[in-house]
């Protein structure tokens, strides 16, 4: 942040400050409105859902034990035991990074390997810290079209070689819904299970966007996870409209053995747990937690259809959740970003990414496409 802004975020601050002091609105601070409606870069711009902040707000009276030991944790961990029709264990960490890694370090041992796909975030973007907090587990990565892996190819790598000199294979990591938005179906993750034991893996599935896929398959949660063969679900809360917080669940309780102590060391363990486990009892107890991923993913659809019907633009993967992959010209990329449109340059993978969260509105899905349209007509005699 450059000095000068930082003395007005300063200055923000101040003011707020004062104006609650005199009790009057912060309605008159323009510089702390949201953001213009054009970000389409991640789900993790949009705000917390209102039914997340309620069950904060509810949480917020009164005193509580700490450290979990209070009735909002229990009350969440037996709404998920509820959802996924599983006496499994249940622990809330911060941040997708903590709950991928710590959940691939309690299944895996400094010698092991995780097999993950080229374009996973245990592999692209976790910055190492699945090895860090194993102590050195290898991260080996297949191939796979759509973002999905390709059992044929994880079984190369499985039996490749089997002498002392290579990482012993031991986990399996699926990401549902994949980095290219497209999901595993029930049957997928049924092969991929049976395949990790008959080789004697675990699996474990990146579930940040798990949501989306549940209302994408309209399946059980059950159907794509324990009863599939998922041994740890990775569920991911802040995508959805949560402020913070995802959960690391267990559906066979002898793999969290000590669990609770991986969290501690890693300081993920939080003294005011309730304020991360309060929101996912507002999330499942009401539903929001599909009408969230729903409307992200119908709005994505929505900008899928408008966009395949502009010449210059090409659809380059299934919309199957809430994100919309494209290949358009340079010009096109440029043009858009310098009118004020957010996005990723998806690293990996290549061509544009916009995502859609439960906070984006049908109307601007209609002015993206249709700021789309109006730059590639102008840059026509470039699109040959």
């Amino acid at each position: 942040m450059s000095s000068q802004g930082g003395q007005e975020c300063a200055q923000c601050a101040i003011q707020l400050c004062k104006m609650r002091e005199e009790n009057m609105s912060v309605s008159y601070l323009p510089e702390l409105q949201q953001r213009p409606f054009n970000q389409f870069a991640s789900d993790n711009y949009a705000g917390i859902c209102p039914e997340a902040w309620q069950a904060m707000e509810a949480a917020n009276h009164g005193f509580e034990s700490s450290y979990g030991d209070d009735g909002w944790t229990e009350r969440a961990c037996e709404s998920i035991r509820q959802l996924f029709e599983c006496d499994c264990q249940v622990f809330f960490v911060f941040n997708g990074t903590a709950a991928n890694s710590l959940a691939l370090a309690a299944l895996c041992r400094s010698y092991h390997s995780v097999i993950c796909h080229d374009l996973a975030h245990v592999e692209t973007d976790e910055c190492g810290a699945p090895e860090f907090f194993s102590n050195g587990t290898k991260i080996l990565h297949a191939h796979g079209p759509k973002g999905k892996l390709d059992l044929s190819e994880v079984e190369r790598i499985i039996t490749r070689r089997s002498d002392i000199h290579y990482p012993r294979p031991k986990v399996l990591s699926l990401t549902q819904a994949t980095e290219v938005g497209t999901v595993y179906t029930p049957d997928e993750i049924r092969a991929a299970g049976e395949l990790a034991r008959r080789y004697g893996l675990r699996v474990q599935m990146d579930g940040a966007r798990f949501a989306n896929a549940v209302v994408s398959l309209d399946v059980s949660p059950a159907d794509i996870t324990w009863r599939a063969g998922v041994d740890v679900l990775c569920l991911g809360g802040a995508k959805n409209g949560m402020a913070v917080g995802e959960a690391v669940i267990f559906f066979d309780r002898e793999l969290a053995s000590e669990f609770e102590y991986r969290c501690k060391q890693a300081g993920q363990l939080a003294s005011k747990m309730r304020f991360i486990s309060a929101p996912w009892i507002g999330m499942i107890e009401t539903g929001a937690w599909l009408k969230n991923a729903r409307h992200a993913n119908d709005c994505a659809a929505l900008l899928a259809q408008k966009l395949a019907d502009i010449e210059g633009v090409t659809i380059m993967y299934p919309r199957q959740a809430n994100s919309v992959f494209v290949e358009m010209p340079e010009v096109v990329v440029n043009g858009l970003r310098a009118d004020g449109w957010h996005f990723y340059s998806f690293i990996g993978s290549g061509g544009a990414r916009f995502m859609c969260s439960w906070q984006t509105k049908r109307e601007d899905v209609f002015l993206l496409a249709e700021a789309v349209r109006k730059s590639c007509a102008e840059n026509d005699s470039l699109l040959v």
